[in-house]
């Protein structure tokens, strides 16, 4: 173990009970000492007097230096149940000091008693996670947890290892843009803000005096690749690990999109034998990708960010031999006989068989062109993932009423010093989950003001302020902070054009509505169309782009697995009856 401890993140264990506090002290110091001071406590107190003004490594009390409270403290584990009833409370009062630690309460196993309480707690945010105590040693079930937690609270820090590094101006919209990117996407990066010292150092050591902007530099990569002012599709091919696609090939089945629906349909098509290729503009995932925490997908009972669960769909999918083509834009779809013919970005075409159309909708914008103009530079879309360790010290507006909002408001709550949601309607209620408003209600920081709408706003290199009006009143208001946009979304459908029918919103339409008499293009075949397939024979449309489509996680999955049901039936007709 390190003779200097305070250097090291520390996980705190809080318990009353001596036989407790030895029991997880002991299981956490075998495996994890190395790496993380172990500290165990009998009250909350008692620990936050022992810790709350550790001086850091460089630190003196002497000089009046001290840790930023909460900087060092990985995970809280406090007992539950038994010598302590009071478990949850030692919680929340050690959070309010180290606000970016995990909260997990640790009962013993068969105590049901306390199973209510922290279900409760969990959907009111009042703890992260929970682990049942360690039963035996070593416990690996135990540590599985732990070491998933440990993993979650790097990952939220943005410290360890950088696979990428982006050397950039901090809020230029293509920095923005690369940093949110290589989040979705599960790539360690480290920025470095081209007006700091560090970042002026890093250009220096690679060379480059009057570089374009942002560089990437990829470390994995032999030698530390270095690119200047990339395309996305620039830094697809450096990765180096996504075959090219022979345009005389022919898939059995093309995705286009990776959010929940397209990897649903790309696990289910690929190990079931079908020659799958998925093709992605940017990272798998898509709005699902950006969420923060989702509590309510089948069998994660303790919430599972967007990020970790699309790439396990992602490599499961790849794992089984689904090909992903990257960095690339369908921008058409044809009939060419028993083909279907999808136009890329980058001039290539694809063909394949079967075609499932996965690509979902984007945030819709806010339509104030001086607020759009600084996208990136303080008005964010969907990025409180990656954006949201910036926002300590700042007022956060999130802009929006649908869950997505309500989920980003909780996650940046954890950063920013107040959250405000603006909403058009008077409250929640109509468009919010239940479980999401408690949650919020919850929260000290957060408040929701109803009925008000952003009008206008100013900023050069930065969001200055912004102006919100009371929509009974007309009575505006001149604010300061940060805004997140969730403001419902825009189907990913334009790519489409003519090529199937979609309804005037531009969702597309599938199955029986394909036969409405004034739909355009109209159904060509005698038999009917098949469940989730639209008005072109063998195209399939799944998740938020489909006409009627639930907005949720699982039913995007399901979607995307049935319509590997669906090709396969299509595919099973032949040519005889699939084609007019």
């Amino acid at each position: 173990m390190p003779e200097d401890t305070a250097a090291l993140p520390a996980i705190v264990v809080v318990s009353r009970s001596a036989s407790v506090r030895e029991q997880l002290f002991t299981e956490l110091a075998g495996r994890y000492a190395r790496d993380y001071a172990i500290r165990a406590f009998a009250t909350a107190q008692e620990a936050l007097d022992a810790l709350a003004f550790t001086p850091g490594p460089a630190a003196s009390l002497a000089s009046g230096d001290q840790r930023e409270p909460g900087a060092a403290v990985a995970l809280l584990i406090a007992g539950l149940g038994g010598e302590d009833p009071d478990g949850l409370e030692a919680l929340r009062r050690l959070s309010t000091v180290f606000p970016s630690a995990l909260r997990i309460p640790a009962p013993r196993w068969g105590d049901w008693s306390t199973a209510r309480p922290i279900f409760d707690a969990l959907a009111l945010g009042q703890v992260d996670r929970w682990v049942t105590r360690p039963e035996g040693t070593p416990d690996e079930e135990f540590h599985r947890s732990v070491t998933e937690y440990l993993e979650e609270w790097r990952s939220r820090q943005g410290d360890g290892f950088q696979a990428v590094r982006i050397i950039g101006e901090r809020w230029s919209d293509r920095s923005q843009h690369l940093r949110d990117n290589f989040t979705r996407n599960r790539i360690p990066i480290g920025f470095y803000d081209v007006a700091s010292p560090a970042g002026s150092a890093m250009l220096s050591r690679l060379g480059l005096a009057d570089p374009r902007l942002p560089v990437v530099v990829l470390r994995f990569a032999e030698g530390g690749q270095v690119l200047q002012d990339p395309t996305d599709l620039d830094i697809a091919v450096a990765f180096g690990i996504f075959e090219p696609v022979d345009e005389d090939e022919r898939f059995d089945l093309a995705i286009v999109g990776s959010g929940p629906a397209g990897l649903g349909a790309a696990v289910y098509a690929a190990s079931e034998g079908l020659s799958t290729l998925v093709i992605e503009p940017q990272a798998a995932g898509g709005q699902a990708g950006t969420s923060s925490l989702i509590r309510n997908y089948l069998g994660f009972p303790t919430g599972i960010s967007g990020d970790r669960l699309t790439l396990a769909a992602f490599q499961q999918a790849w794992a089984f031999g689904a090909r992903f083509h990257f960095m690339r834009e369908a921008t058409s779809l044809v009939t060419d006989g028993e083909a279907r013919r999808i136009r890329l970005s980058d001039l290539t075409t694809v063909t394949a068989s079967t075609v499932v159309v996965a690509t979902g909708a984007s945030y819709r914008r806010l339509g104030v062109p001086a607020l759009d103009a600084l996208q990136g530079r303080g008005v964010f879309y969907g990025a409180a993932v990656a954006e949201a360790p910036a926002m300590r010290g700042r007022h956060v507006y999130v802009v929006g009423g649908g869950n997505s909002a309500g989920q980003a408001a909780v996650y940046l709550a954890r950063y920013a010093d107040h959250v405000t949601i603006l909403v058009r309607r008077a409250d929640l209620t109509a468009t919010m989950s239940d479980y999401l408003i408690r949650e919020i209600e919850s929260l000290p920081t957060v408040d929701v003001r109803g009925r008000a709408q952003i009008v206008d706003g100013r900023g050069e290199e930065f969001l200055e302020d912004f102006v919100v009006e009371d929509l009974d009143t007309g009575e505006r208001e001149t604010l300061q902070g940060v805004l997140f946009v969730l403001i419902g979304s825009q189907p990913h459908s334009e790519w489409l054009a003519d090529a199937v029918a979609r309804d005037r919103w531009g969702s597309v339409l599938t199955g029986t509505d394909v036969l409405d008499p004034d739909v355009e293009p109209r159904w060509p075949l005698d038999r009917p169309p098949l469940m989730l397939e639209t008005s072109m024979p063998g195209v399939f449309a799944v998740g938020d782009v489909r006409n009627g489509s639930v907005k949720r996680v699982a039913a995007a999955v399901g979607e995307g697995a049935l319509a590997v049901s669906m090709v396969h039936q299509y595919l099973a007709l032949g040519s005889r009856t699939a084609h007019a």
